[in-house]
């Protein structure tokens, strides 16, 4: 009998757990067609949010907190107290951003140092006068070791001659080239193939970058604006050794 009764226990333990399962997917699939449906977010992903209560969705817009019944948004930045104020949010979005730009990488304009130390991705485009400051010292980057890859984003939006523009670099027989040319305010030859720039602007979004030029470190930390050369190194070779 006692070996009865721990079978129906075991059968009704899993059960829950089955509903308990079905049910938090069947939440994530009304909050995600919620989402979708009221606010047009496209929703990449669902995660454990530190603060009970709350689930973590990454979309196209970037991360959000929502209430575990779909009926509150936060876009808000986590601490956590006990640990020194870690920003939880950060955390989250630094491994958001390593893996975007991984997997962004084959389609970046890359100027590669030829003792690479360190890879920085930098979302850039062609009129940001801070942009072509940067770009002014590429030289200089490769020379400490740095590898710089750009991803395009126009900031003028996807449908603009700046969006245009950017194709055309990118389809450019040798971008690297025409890239330095356009940052140097040369009229952009039309050019056309198939390419990521649409999706790398789009990805951008999605990280929180918001203007131009935003660099992703190699810890998927970001720093939104110019940095010089030397400062830049510093703070690499820095992370690097902690």
């Amino acid at each position: 009998m006692k070996a009865v009764k721990q079978i129906i226990l075991a059968g009704a333990i899993a059960a829950t757990s089955l509903l308990s399962s079905a049910a938090m997917a069947a939440d994530e699939e009304a909050i995600k067609n919620k989402l979708t449906t009221k606010l047009g977010l496209e929703v990449d992903s669902f995660a454990d949010s530190p603060v009970e209560g709350l689930v973590q969705v990454s979309t196209n817009r970037g991360l959000f907190y929502i209430s575990d019944n779909g009926e509150f948004l936060l876009q808000a930045r986590v601490f956590n107290i006990d640990e020194e104020m870690r920003n939880e949010t950060e955390v989250a979005l630094s491994s958001l951003r390593v893996e975007g730009v991984t997997n962004m990488a084959p389609s970046a304009i890359t100027f590669k140092a030829k003792e690479e130390k360190h890879v920085i991705s930098v979302f850039t485009d062609i009129t940001c006068g801070y942009c072509r400051k940067f770009h002014n010292e590429i030289d200089e980057l490769n020379e400490k070791g740095i590898t710089v890859q750009y991803l395009a984003f126009p900031r003028s939006g996807l449908n603009s001659q700046n969006y245009n523009d950017m194709v055309s670099v990118w389809c450019a027989e040798n971008p690297q080239q025409a890239l330095t040319d356009a940052k140097a305010g040369n009229d952009v030859a039309s050019a056309s193939c198939s390419n990521k720039v649409a999706e790398q602007y789009m990805l951008g979004q999605k990280l929180g970058v918001n203007g131009t030029p935003n660099i992703v470190l190699p810890d998927g930390s970001l720093i939104p604006g110019y940095q010089p050369a030397e400062l830049l190194s510093q703070a690499l070779d820095a992370a690097s050794q902690s």
